[in-house]
């Protein structure tokens, strides 16, 4: 009995664990806006497959693809990363878009963004 007990536990444990996990980590940090159809909406997060934007939900359709226009203020300069997805969920006033797989230039930009971040990070802990 216990047995069965500590494998139906377990099994549940596992389900919750695998539907919680993310392809990749989701980035909350960072200074950014996305621009789309020539609207500026919060981000909440994004990460290297998809973009969880603060707004309202009524003007999407899941399923609708998007070119999105993500600006990201790093230390000294603003980067431009352009983009296509399309909404996979809506709640209250929030949307998420699933990127198309991403080209090497994003990537590299991407990869630039967090860099910087990380670099600030840095000399922001030197500080005394």
């Amino acid at each position: 009995m216990f047995t069965s007990l500590a494998r139906v536990l377990k099994t549940r444990d596992f389900e919750n664990q695998a539907s919680n996990r993310r392809i990749a980590p989701r980035r909350e940090v960072d200074q950014c806006v996305g621009m789309i159809e020539g609207k500026n909406y919060p981000v909440e997060n994004w990460s290297d497959t998809g973009i969880l934007f603060a707004g309202n939900d009524k003007l999407f359709s899941i399923g609708e693809p998007k070119s999105i226009d993500l600006k990201f203020k790093l230390a000294e300069k603003v980067i431009t990363v352009s983009h296509r997805g399309k909404i996979v969920r809506k709640a209250k006033n929030k949307f998420a878009i699933e990127f198309e797989p991403l080209t090497r230039d994003i990537q590299n930009k991407f990869q630039q963004i967090v860099d910087d971040f990380v670099t600030q990070e840095f000399a922001d802990s030197q500080m005394v």
